[in-house]
Order: structure tokens, then C-alpha cells, then sequence
């Protein structure tokens, strides 16, 4: 991907099988774990990585995205990206990655530690033995056998969470909008609202990310719903629960106990539920095990590493996935699809309101999110110079860009071709084009005429009424102007009708002679085009 050797820091504690990852798939990697906390250091330096590994110290802020004029890659060891300014990396198309799998069965193991500590008083216990009291009847607890457990989120976490319940012989119920009814039977757990979950559940734990749609997902009005006595633990994020509510809840004795490992402000050095009886607190300790520190931090090191010199995409949360075996297949189309929206983005000057693109054949069997992502960013590479296929996708949304996708089995004569149809205020555009054997795009149709063209460095389009004569004009005044003609392609729709041509030339069209082309009666429209090879 980098003709160099690409250059990685890592601003965090990662592991020395780590950094030598990076080494050993061909990465340049400076370990400088004390920058994590130096802001202004780190911000001093980014400018010279192309990739930076981090864990939660690292505060990958606007600021220093914006500082970090060559990167490329993000790389969190671990789940949550909290500490990254998600949109500002997206806007400036860098990858943003992270290790949803490596700390997976220890923040499970986590969330029922916690449950089964809530449920026999553990902690406080413990504390009330060392203490040299015996207050057997003080600490009366409950079993899980024959509990049921509602799951906020059933995911990869959750579903590890059920599995283990299910061995502790709890009945499990789950919300998750994403969760199928196959799914949901396969893990052995009951799918249901969540307006359902909260008066069944003995023990409620949650696993689900922080968003606008899951803040405060277990507020007042949730409490109010839940079953009296009811046990909530929390290994996901701090946010999820209202920490004031569930204080007042704690003490009227609504809920029986919590096991909180997550706060909505972190380091946690006060809550509303520090202090109150049976509240067992951890410190964010989800994913703290030698096991899960050390599988997140080689993740890391091999997803970075695998981007940076061979395009390979997993786990980004701001990008399609491409596996490094799809990706030298995938890359002449990348390039075509991209040079199909760079076509429609210089010839449109009015405000782009719809975006449809068609994969019709062996092309529709790909990986048709990133081909898209490709097609916006050339589509709007014309308006916003700094765009990629990691930033089209929100720069389109931002605009108000309708996209529409579609697949569509092989229906012509090549094997198979993407077709690109934009809408404007005014004004439709259409393009298709294909990769032959050669791995070379190419044009096969424009404005709905047919004809192959392939994409040179300059090159003139131009529209005309098919007529007598315009082909030798055309040739006359570029002779006359002393430009070049590398490759001339032309294409009508009938005899008599529309016609255009696409006329690769060895330099760029001059401005003079771009407006004598646009005075020529016999030429509709002329526009300069500039690709990307």
C-alpha cells in the first residue's frame, strides 16, 4: 500500500510480541508508551507515522487527527474507541480499528464475577470477616439456578455471558434490535422488547456500545419497569445507566444490589453510588487479564500492519472490511469504480442530490461496500480535494447524498460491470464501466451510449450532434492549438443523434483553447477531465 516501509508509533503499553509484529510484517515502529500521556509530545510527532497503536491513554483528539497529516490507521487494543474522535478521523480518511475479540471472554468472565459477588454480598462480606465479625445473618444471599438473566445486548460478550449462564442453569432472555430469531435459537436464549425484559429479569447485565440510542438506556422510567429486587450489572460503558437514578433505586430498595465496572466519568473518583450497600465497584477491569492485554495488543499489531502493506481492511469501524485475499482482486475495480465517479464528479456542477450504483454480474459477488465507498470518493473529489473511501461515505451523508445500491445477476455481453446514475437539481448522469483481462478499466458507456475508452491522465469529453465533418474540426483546431492527441474515442446512440467523445491527450487542455471549444457551434460541451492513475 506505501512504496516505503510504513512508519507505526505506538503511544501505549503494548507487548514486545507486539512491536515485533510490526517488524516482522515489514513496519517501521517506534515504542514510545510514555507519549500516551504527553499530549503535547505526541502531538509534536504524529506528523512523521503512518499508523499510530494506542490503548485507552492515548487521546486521539481533532486536534491531533489534524496534526497528523500522513496517517493512515488507528489502531485501538481493545473494544471501546472512546478516546477517538471517531468523525474528525473519518473526515480526514484514517482508518480507525479495534480488537472487538481479543478481551471478549475475559470481560464476560468479568460481568458474572460481578453478578455472582452482587448476588451473595461477596465484597461486603469479605470486608465484614476481616473485620473479625461473624454476621452470617447480615449476608443472606440469592442463587442464580432458576434466575432469570436479561441480556442488554447480545452480542459477542453477551453471548459468552448466556453461554455461562446457561451453565449456572439461568434461564436467558435478550433485547438486541440486530439479533435474529435463528441466532437467538441457536445460543438457546429468548428474544424479546425490551419493555418485556425489564419485569422478568432477576439479573439484568449489559453489552452493548455507547450511543445516542443506548445513553441512559437503563434510566428512572426503566427502573420503574423492572422486577423488585432486581440485580443490574454493568461491564459495557459508562453512560448506559443513569448513575443518579440507580442510586435512589439502590436505596428504596428497588434494586437489590449492582456490580459496576463502568462510569460516565473515568477515572471514577465519585458516583452517586459510591458508598451504598450491596454495590460492588471495579475499575474498569472488563478486559484486565494477562491473557486479554496480550491478545488485543497482537490483534492490533497484525490488523495494522496488514492494512499498511497490503490493503487489507478488518475490524474498522469507519470502513468496509477487505480481506488481504479479496483485495488484489477487488483493487482494479476500486480504481474503476473510483474513476467512474470521478468522470460524473467533474462534468456535474450543480449540488448532488442522488447517488445509484448498479453491480451487475461476477462484480455483484464482491465487496460492493468498499467498491461504493471508491465511487463517492471519486464523486466528490471534484468538490473536496481531500477526500478518500474512509471519508466519502460521511462527506456524502453530511451533503445529503441519497445512495442507493443494487446487485443484478450477469445481464450483457462482459461478465460483469458497475453502472453509476446521479441525480442532480437539474440534471441525470450515467456511466458504466468494466476491468478487462488486462486489470485496466474501462469506460463502456456514457450519457448511455456505448463505446470503450480507457482513463488517461488529461483528457477532453465532449458532446455534439452526430453530424458530418465534426471529428476533422475537432482535429483542426487541436492541431492549430498544438495539442496532442494520445487516444480518441468516440460513441452516438443512433446515426443522426448524440454523440461524444473521450480524448486522452498528453498534457493538460489548455484554457485558451478549452473556451475557443466551447465557441464552436458544431461542440455542445467540452470539459477538461484529470484521473488518478
Amino acid at each position: 500500500m506505501i512504496d516505503r516501509k510504513p512508519r507505526v508509533l505506538v503511544s501505549d503499553a503494548l507487548s514486545p510480541t507486539a512491536v515485533q509484529i510490526f517488524k516482522d510484517n515489514g513496519c517501521d515502529v517506534d515504542f514510545e508508551p510514555a507519549l500516551g500521556k504527553d499530549k503535547d509530545a505526541l502531538l509534536a510527532k504524529i506528523a512523521d507515522y503512518d499508523g499510530l497503536a494506542i490503548r485507552s491513554a492515548t487521546k486521539a483528539t481533532e486536534k491531533l487527527i489534524e496534526a497528523a497529516t500522513n496517517l493512515k490507521v488507528i489502531g485501538r487494543a481493545g473494544i471501546g474507541v472512546d478516546n477517538v474522535d471517531l468523525k474528525a478521523a473519518s473526515r480526514r480518511g484514517i482508518i480507525v480499528m479495534n480488537t472487538p475479540f481479543g478481551n471478549s471472554i475475559t470481560t464476560a468472565e468479568h460481568a458474572m464475577s460481578l453478578m455472582m459477588a452482587v448476588a451473595r454480598q461477596i465484597p461486603a462480606a469479605d470486608n465484614s470477616t476481616q473485620q473479625g465479625k461473624w454476621e452470617k445473618s447480615k449476608f443472606m444471599g440469592v442463587e442464580l439456578t432458576g434466575k432469570t438473566l436479561g441480556l442488554i445486548g447480545a452480542g459477542n460478550i453477551g453471548s459468552i455471558v448466556a453461554d455461562r449462564a446457561q451453565g449456572m442453569k439461568m434461564r436467558v432472555i435478550a433485547y438486541d434490535p440486530f439479533l435474529s430469531e435463528e441466532r437467538a435459537e441457536k445460543l438457546g436464549i429468548e428474544k424479546v422488547e425490551l419493555d418485556e425484559l425489564f419485569p422478568r429479569a432477576d439479573f439484568i447485565t449489559l453489552h452493548t456500545p455507547l450511543t445516542d440510542k443506548t445513553r441512559g438506556i437503563i434510566g428512572a422510567d426503566a427502573l420503574a419497569k423492572m422486577k423488585d429486587g432486581v440485580r443490574i450489572v454493568n461491564c459495557a460503558r459508562g453512560g448506559l445507566i443513569d448513575e443518579a437514578a440507580l442510586a435512589e433505586a439502590l436505596k428504596s430498595g428497588k434494586v437489590a444490589g449492582a456490580g459496576i465496572d463502568v462510569f460516565e466519568t473515568e477515572p471514577a473518583t465519585d458516583s452517586p453510588i459510591f458508598g451504598l450497600p450491596n454495590v460492588v465497584c471495579t475499575p474498569h477491569l472488563g478486559a484486565a487479564t494477562t491473557e486479554a492485554q496480550e491478545n488485543v495488543a497482537l490483534q492490533v499489531a497484525e490488523q495494522m500492519s496488514a492494512y499498511l502493506t497490503r490493503g487489507a481492511v478488518s475490524n474498522a469501524l469507519n470502513m468496509p472490511s477487505i480481506t488481504a485475499e479479496e483485495a488484489p482482486r477487488l483493487t482494479p475495480f476500486v480504481k474503476l469504480a473510483d474513476m467512474l465517479g470521478s468522470f460524473v464528479g467533474q462534468v456535474t456542477d450543480k449540488p448532488i442530490k442522488s447517488v445509484e450504483i448498479l453491480y451487475d454480474g461476477h462484480v455483484a459477488t464482491m465487496n460492493t461496500k468498499a467498491l461504493s465507498s471508491a465511487v463517492l470518493a471519486g464523486l466528490l473529489r471534484a468538490q473536496v480535494a481531500d477526500v478518500n473511501m474512509v471519508s466519502a461515505p460521511v462527506m456524502a451523508t453530511e451533503r445529503g447524498i441519497k445512495l442507493l445500491e443494487m446487485t443484478r445477476d450477469k445481464s450483457g455481453v462482459f461478465e460483469g460491470y458497475i453502472q453509476l446514475n446521479v441525480e442532480t437539481s437539474d440534471s441525470k448522469r450515467s456511466v458504466a464501466g468494466t476491468v478487462f483481462s488486462d486489470g485496466k478499466p474501462r469506460f463502456i458507456q456514457i450519457k448511455g451510449i456505448n463505446m470503450e475508452a480507457e482513463a488517461g491522465e488529461h483528457m477532453l469529453y465532449t458532446t455534439n450532434s452526430d453530424a458530418p465533418g465534426i471529428i476533422g474540426k475537432l482535429g483542426t483546431l487541436f492541431g492549430e492549438a498544438g495539442v496532442n492527441i494520445a487516444h480518441f474515442y468516440l460513441g452516438r446512440n443512433h446515426a443522426g443523434g448524440d454523440a461524444i467523445s473521450l480524448i486522452q491527450l498528453d498534457h493538460p487542455v489548455p484554457a485558451d483553447f478549452l473556451e475557443k471549444l466551447k465557441d464552436t457551434p458544431e461542440i455542445d460541451s467540452a470539459k477538461p477531465l484529470e484521473f488518478v492513475l
